[in-house]
């Protein structure tokens, strides 16, 4: 794999917000297990640290990530080591989903197979307008099945099963368009538009933020009155925190509100 003992996830922190940058450049971040291994103790990191408030994951060198590592898949094709590795994955992208904060994928250059899951998994996505997206499997005769869970609930099923089935790239026009990402910005402003994003949500409550959250993801796949159930009583919990009186207070005196994350 040629990695050494490089760093396979870089961590810099600044104003509340952890970057998180996929380092296997050579290998286009290809998700080995050695990485996913890593990005999920970056992760838990992320997640114990009381100052980040706010995840971006990034990809170092000239993508975003191209998917698994098929070389090292090959090296060991044996059905143990694929049942370990796609349970490896699918856990890194529900530690995404369950971390308490929002996570936001910095996507530029290529973003294929289990690359665009990972843009799927993350919460909010900004894109390079020169970025593109795939989950090309069909084409190796490999569907991209574990890629596919995350897409058919990141975009309708149509777009979803376009890509799958013909394993064509989109540009991110059109990955704006089936929602797989928020926003698309010129490459050159891809690093301002992520931290302004990133810093907005950052000067939130991190207490409410986590509250949204776990209910957003508890509720999407729920049938709607099981929902609206579940909603109100996260909404009677979040009144009961403390930051929804000092921010209710704050409104009401048109003043800022000062979190305590409570």
């Amino acid at each position: 794999m040629g990695d050494g003992t490089m760093t396979l996830v870089c961590r810099a922190v600044s104003a509340g917000v952890a970057r998180l940058t996929l380092n296997r450049p050579a290998s286009r971040n290809a998700l080995s297990v050695e990485l996913l291994a890593a990005l999920r103790a970056a992760l838990d990191w992320a997640a114990a640290e009381t100052e980040i408030r706010v995840i971006v994951i990034a990809g170092a060198g000239a993508a975003f990530c191209a998917g698994h590592d098929l070389r090292q898949m090959r090296e060991d094709s044996g059905r143990r080591a694929m049942e370990a590795l796609f349970a490896q994955c699918s856990e890194v992208m529900l530690r995404i989903q369950a971390v308490s904060k929002p996570v936001i994928a910095r996507v530029h250059g290529v973003a294929t197979a289990a690359g665009c899951q990972l843009v799927a998994s993350c919460d909010l996505a900004i894109a390079a307008d020169t970025a593109r997206f795939a989950t090309p499997g069909v084409n190796i005769g490999l569907f991209c099945s574990t890629p596919m869970v995350a897409l058919t609930r990141a975009v309708g099923r149509k777009a979803a099963m376009e890509m799958l089935l013909t394993g064509d790239f989109i540009d991110a026009a059109r990955a704006r368009e089936i929602g797989l990402v928020n926003r698309v910005v010129p490459e050159a402003a891809l690093d301002d538009a992520v931290a302004l994003l990133a810093g907005a949500i950052a000067a939130k409550s991190a207490a409410t933020l986590a509250i949204g959250k776990a209910l957003f993801h508890r509720q999407a796949d729920m049938d709607v009155a099981s929902a609206y159930r579940l909603a109100g009583q996260a909404m009677t919990e979040n009144m009961m925190a403390r930051d929804a009186a000092e921010g209710i207070d704050a409104f009401l005196a048109k003043r800022a509100p000062v979190w305590s994350d409570t």
